[in-house]
């Protein structure tokens, strides 16, 4: 991408994060081998980690319409692992001790201290990631798998302390090994089964305050929407662990199940079903963006249309796969992601994001990159249909080449069924932007889209995002 460092001074910070990561989840290991001995470091891991791909595949799931790389997910599950609970045990145990000095109740460290430092320091990976790869933010959905997934690997090493210190270690050096698992068994319950969506709930707010920031053109918006999701995170952590706090100190068993039942669970449903409610709204983005590349040429009524949900998505890939093999349906999945991705961009430009002309001419490029690889993918699926007729989409009609041989214009109908393939001529270089490459963006303010072709249509009109 323009503008992208390069040599030692883009791995160096990448080094540097490796290294902490690293060396915290060694010092990790150490620790808990150390306090709660080899065996019940095993048992606690072994259990902690049984819920992980679960839950990992559910974050998965929310992110597919436009999955983001792999390694961006991995360190996002390593810092939360790793640096983030190396920090907050630290944290807490000083803590611990201070209130202890003081005279102070401990349970005032898991309602006041343990909330601030867990969720900051969980907030901090993907903050960083926000920071450094922001073209990898595409919405609120993206804030909550990225936050979810640092959540979901504190939660699994807290788990093991749980599990193999509390858990196993406590009730083998008591009453030995039987009462070790049995105590296994218990805490898997109530800390995984019951609440083990603690944690990647609390996170997920400054996971939607990210995702707010990701997406807004106002600064103001940009640096309080985080804050305000990282103090939602702590307040919601605050009054989890307040509970348990309230109940031992006053003996009544009913502060814990009016507030897991009459809060914290229907909460929990309420967000799941807003993410997947968002995931839907950011599905159909293709739909309410990329009409303007329909107008011009760039894509044709039904391939838009198929973008729309997942079900139509998986519906085009068995096609592609049915008209060209396997190949056909790798090629499909892939200008399934290059068109939502340029979705996402052109949305982004419309909004604002980008200001400054050194954004403009990565975004310019980054459309020209995405239009090419759209078109490569197309080539793949397109016209290998026998059923089809030889048809391409001209901006505002098909041409549809009918049996007789002859070429006839036919108006798009108003429930397009399937992709049909479109000629596409290269695009054009413009009279004066010939130093852009003959990029579809032409500089700022962003332009209407210009046809594959040459000339911006008149039916397309342009309009800069009003402030």
């Amino acid at each position: 991408m323009p503008g992208r460092r390069i040599g030692w001074r883009r791995w160096l910070p990448v080094t540097a994060v490796i290294t902490l990561i690293a060396g915290a989840a060694i010092g990790m290991l150490v620790f808990l081998g150390f306090q709660i001995g080899v065996t019940g470091l095993a048992i606690g891991l072994t259990a902690a980690i049984l819920p992980v791909p679960l839950l990992a595949s559910a974050f998965a799931w929310l992110d597919r319409y436009e999955p983001e790389p792999v390694k961006y997910l991995v360190f996002c599950f390593a810092w939360g692992a790793a640096v983030a609970t190396a920090v907050a045990l630290l944290v807490n145990t000083g803590a611990a001790y201070l209130f202890e000095e003081l005279g102070l109740p401990d349970a005032l460290v898991a309602v006041l201290i343990a909330p601030f430092i867990e969720e900051s320091m969980k907030f901090i990976g993907p903050l960083l990631l926000f920071w450094r790869r922001r073209a990898e933010w595409s919405g609120i959905t993206d804030g909550i798998v990225y936050c979810g997934l640092s959540a979901l690997g504190f939660a699994m090493v807290e788990n093991v302390l749980y599990l193999g210190g509390h858990g196993y270690a406590s009730g083998a050096n008591e009453y030995g090994p039987a009462t070790g698992l049995q105590n296994v068994f218990l805490i898997f319950i109530v800390r995984i089964l019951f609440t083990g969506f603690a944690h990647p709930l609390f996170t997920s707010m400054a996971g939607i305050g990210l995702g707010i920031a990701a997406r807004s053109a106002d600064r103001t918006v940009r640096w309080l929407a985080p804050i305000a999701g990282l103090l939602a995170a702590m307040i919601l952590h605050g009054l989890f662990n307040l509970l348990p706090t309230l109940t031992q100190a006053t003996g009544e068993m009913l502060i814990m199940l009016y507030g897991y039942l009459g809060f914290m669970l229907p909460f929990f449903f309420a967000v799941v079903g807003f993410a997947i409610a968002l995931r839907s709204w950011e599905g159909r983005l293709a739909e309410r963006v990329l009409h303007h590349y329909v107008r011009a040429g760039w894509f044709a009524p039904p391939e838009v249309a198929s973008l729309a949900s997942l079900g139509r998505r998986h519906s085009a890939r068995q096609w592609a796969k049915r008209v060209a093999g396997p190949a056909g349906h790798r090629a499909m999945r892939n200008f399934q992601f290059a068109s939502t991705r340029l979705a996402l961009l052109r949305d982004g430009v419309q909004r604002g994001l980008e200001r400054h002309p050194r954004e403009l001419e990565r975004a310019r490029a980054e459309e020209q990159e995405l239009l090419a690889a759209i078109t490569g993918y197309r080539s793949v699926f397109a016209g290998h249909d026998p059923q089809t007729p030889s048809a391409w989409w001209d901006g505002q009609s098909y041409r549809i080449t009918f049996p007789d041989g002859v070429v006839r214009t036919v108006a798009p109908p108003a429930e397009p069924v399937m992709p049909v393939p479109m000629r596409l001529a290269p695009p054009p270089v413009y009279p004066g932007y010939a130093h852009y490459g003959g990029y579809p963006m032409s500089p700022p303010p962003f332009p209407p889209v210009p046809g594959p072709s040459g000339g911006y249509p008149d039916h397309s009109p342009w309009q800069p995002p009003q402030r």
